[in-house]
């Protein structure tokens, strides 16, 4: 009979890997035979379970303003007061941990920025924005996941303000044969990807209800803070600086309070749908 089996982080650690993920059966094989599940008497009831990481990444700050609003309004308070408020709020639950990739008003390269999410092993990453376009009229909340190209020409901008530098390294899987570390590098991407993906979809169905959104709200390019290759990563636009409206909005604590209720109510949703697919695949 072929049986499906879950590899947990222990067992991929012990082989070189840094990622949790499903694997085929026919891979299993190439990894360890120790993947086996233990017979059902012998199995312990599951321990409770921790509070899950998650990274939250206040854009830009120290010398780096990011946008600067009509009114004088700097993107880099912004994303702080916001990711501030995430924070309480998701940790208030009891189910998460988090931890900023910064707690102040201090520079930090986007690399390390990374580096950081990985340091945790964050379980998700969120960069939270308030970026600026050339056109004031434009306004609303928007998500972006990692993409080789950006999905249109306004994006393509976006991306090419927030990035200052570039770095990928993809996950490590010394001790593995090259064959099998190509197969699981591949794999984790992919996973990661979908993640992200799931991620942003939460996200837009979230934050549509409680705040004004792009017309398509949901995009791509080549974020260098969205290129963690396995941890599922998004980059928040909860609105432009450069419109007034929005600028106003962000500018009050109640509506940061409302736009970090929909962000834990996403993710929120995130976990819920991937406790799910644990159980069926279980």
């Amino acid at each position: 009979m072929t049986r499906n089996y879950t590899v947990s982080r222990r067992l991929l650690l012990g082989a070189g890997v840094k990622a949790t993920f499903l694997l085929p059966t026919t891979l299993i094989a190439d990894l360890a035979a120790a993947a086996t599940p233990a017979p059902r008497h012998a199995r312990r009831a599951p321990a409770a379970r921790p509070p899950r990481l998650v990274v939250l990444d206040p854009g830009h700050g120290g010398k780096d303003p990011g946008a600067i609003g009509i009114s004088g309004t700097y993107e880099k308070h912004v994303a702080l007061a916001t990711a501030f408020e995430l924070k309480r709020q998701l940790e208030a639950s009891g189910q998460y941990h988090v931890e900023l990739t910064r707690a102040r008003d201090i520079f930090i390269p986007l690399e390390h920025r990374v580096e950081i999410a990985e340091r945790h092993r964050a379980m998700l990453f969120v960069s939270m924005h308030a970026d600026a376009l050339s056109d004031p009229r434009v306004r609303g909340a928007s998500i972006y996941t990692l993409g080789a190209h950006a999905s249109d020409a306004q994006t393509r901008e976006l991306a090419r303000r927030e990035n200052s530098a570039d770095r990928f390294a993809g996950p490590d899987f010394q001790g593995t044969s090259p064959e099998v570390a190509e197969i699981l590098a591949s794999l984790v991407q992919h996973e990661t990807r979908v993640g992200s993906a799931r991620l942003a979809h939460d996200l837009v169905g979230a934050l549509g209800p409680r705040v004004p959104l792009l017309s398509n709200p949901t995009r791509h390019a080549g974020f260098v803070v969205l290129k963690a290759a396995d941890i599922p990563s998004v980059l928040v636009e909860m609105g432009f600086m450069s419109n007034r409206q929005d600028e106003a909005a962000l500018r009050r604590p109640a509506h940061r309070v409302q736009v970090a209720q929909a962000m834990k109510h996403a993710v929120d949703a995130y976990f819920a749908a991937a406790d799910q697919g644990l159980r069926v695949a279980g």
